[in-house]
Parts: C-alpha cells; sequence; structure tokens
C-alpha cells in the first residue's frame, strides 16, 4: 500500500470513489445475474470487473479497505423490478457521469484518474448501446394512459367535490367512472393501434390500460381514507398525488429517454391542475344554480 501523502479533502474524495466503485461493481453483477441475454450479461460482468479494477486502486492510494453501500445495492435491485434495466442503468451512469466531474481535480495527483474517467465514459456508450428493454416500446402508450387519468379523472373528482360535498359519495363516483374510462380508453387505444398495423396492440393497449386505472387508483383513495365530511382535505390531498404522480412519472421518462425534465413536468402539471380548476368551479356554479344538497 502507498503512504497517504494526501491532504485530507483528496483522501475523503478517494474514499466516496472506492465505496461507489465497490458498490458499483455488486450491482452490475447482479445485474448480468438476472438479464438473459448472453451478450448483455458478458458486457455486465466487464463493467462489474471495471468497477472492481477501479476500487482496487483507489484502495492501493487510500490504503483502506472500505464496505460497499448494501442499501444502495439493495434499493437498486428493488427499482430493476419496478421500474426497469434502462431506468436504474441510466441513473447509475449518470450518477457516475456527475462523478468524473469531481475525478477532475485529481487527475494531476492520480495517473489512473485518466484511465478510470476514460473507462466510465466508455461504459455509458456501451450501456446505451445494450439497453432495449421492450416496455420502453410502449412509453406512448402509458403516457396516454397515465395523462388522460389525470387530466379527466382529476377534472371528474374536483367537479364533484363541492357538488356531492361527502368522501365516500365521491369515491364511489371516482371508482366507477375511473373503471369504466380504464376499459375504454384500453379499447380506443386497441382499435387505433389494430388501424395503424401494430402486430402488438393488445399490449399497448395493455400498458395504456394499466397506467390508467393506477392513475386511478391514486386519485381516488384520499376521498377513502378520510372521514365523510373532510371532502375538502380529500381534495387538496388529490392534488398533492397529481403532482407527485406528474413529478414521478416525467422523472421516470426524462431518465430513459435522456431528455429535458423540468420543461414536460411543467406542462404536464400545468394542464392537470388546470382542468382541475376549471372543473372545480363548474362544480361549485352547477351546485349552486341547480341547488343540489346531498346532505
Amino acid at each position: 500500500m502507498r503512504k497517504n501523502v494526501y491532504s485530507s479533502k483528496s483522501q475523503a474524495l478517494m474514499l466516496a470513489f472506492q465505496k461507489d466503485e465497490t458498490t458499483s461493481a455488486l450491482i452490475y453483477t447482479h445485474f448480468a445475474k438476472q438479464v438473459k441475454d448472453k451478450k448483455e450479461r458478458e458486457l455486465l460482468q466487464k463493467i462489474a470487473h471495471d468497477e472492481e479494477t477501479h476500487a482496487q486502486i483507489w484502495q492501493h492510494y487510500t490504503g483502506q479497505k472500505v464496505r460497499p453501500n448494501m442499501l444502495k445495492v439493495w434499493w437498486y435491485r428493488f427499482l430493476v423490478y419496478l421500474l426497469g434495466y434502462t431506468f436504474v442503468i441510466k441513473s447509475l451512469e449518470l450518477h457516475e457521469y456527475e462523478g468524473i466531474e469531481s475525478l477532475k481535480p485529481l487527475e494531476e495527483e492520480i495517473p489512473e484518474v485518466k484511465r478510470i474517467i476514460a473507462d466510465e465514459k466508455e461504459h455509458e456508450k456501451q450501456l446505451i448501446d445494450m439497453l432495449d428493454e421492450e416496455r420502453l416500446n410502449y412509453v406512448g402508450a402509458m403516457v396516454l394512459g397515465l395523462n388522460d387519468a389525470l387530466v379527466e379523472l382529476t377534472g371528474t373528482i374536483a367537479g364533484l367535490t363541492f357538488v356531492l360535498t361527502n368522501t365516500t359519495l365521491i369515491a364511489m363516483a371516482g371508482i366507477i367512472t375511473g373503471i369504466a374510462a380504464t376499459l375504454s380508453m384500453a379499447a380506443s387505444n386497441y382499435l387505433a393501434e389494430r388501424a395503424d398495423g401494430n402486430p402488438k396492440a393488445l399490449k399497448a393497449s395493455f400498458y395504456t390500460g394499466i397506467a390508467y386505472l393506477v392513475t386511478v387508483v391514486f386519485l381516488v383513495l384520499p376521498y377513502l381514507l378520510f372521514p365523510e365530511g373532510m371532502f375538502v382535505a380529500a381534495l387538496v390531498c388529490m392534488i398533492g398525488i397529481v403532482v407527485f404522480l406528474v413529478f414521478v412519472f416525467n422523472y421516470y421518462i426524462a431518465t430513459v429517454r435522456s431528455e429535458a425534465f423540468w420543461p414536460k413536468f411543467i406542462e404536464m402539471a400545468t394542464i392537470s391542475l388546470s382542468v382541475a380548476l376549471i372543473s372545480f368551479l363548474i362544480g361549485l356554479v352547477a351546485k349552486m344554480c341547480f341547488g343540489i344538497d346531498v346532505g
């Protein structure tokens, strides 16, 4: 081991990189065991080996052994099952790309840093070329389902909130409307895809329907949890969920497609919340004009 002659700042930086490389090696090793394609498995094994080599280089300079961040390892394993390889790998590579920028101050002190940077850039290129996850072919279908559910259900539920003034009744109306709209949207998308000659029209409509139904569940949930008289609190909670869903979905799309996040998020959130506001006002006016009193 080389005697440590570096500043405390450089030492801390090297230890952080050492831990990251050790952790990444474990993550990519796990990925390699899960993929079925031989070429993809070999590539992931090579990247895992490179990450382990980088960790050994850092250990040579720090003179210390570090444990991997097992919480991060298990977290990424979970995300793979939930969001797919493309999102997780691109997230990892984005983190490592930011790490490359932090490495540059050490280039003059440690000759191997240039090699590590070159390896990380090559990893990014190889992984992007490798990624061809089936679910990404249906991002358009998921966008259709989520966006329609957010606009239609947010507007419907917001409009009914001050008409019905009862969380149970609002939830019931939302569930009935949501299930009917899910089936209608899935069927419409299936017919549209078939008309366009898509041989996988059924699967595309499935992704549309699932995205719609999941959104319905989240939007109705506050009205199922809050007491009957707390319809205003349920509405506020639902609006918060809308913003959260828009944020999460657009972050996912921006990551897997390498697109800008904020413009898409602002656009989708503005549309959904504007429809909710207009529908809410319509419901309020309808209640006053028709003298509706459910209570």
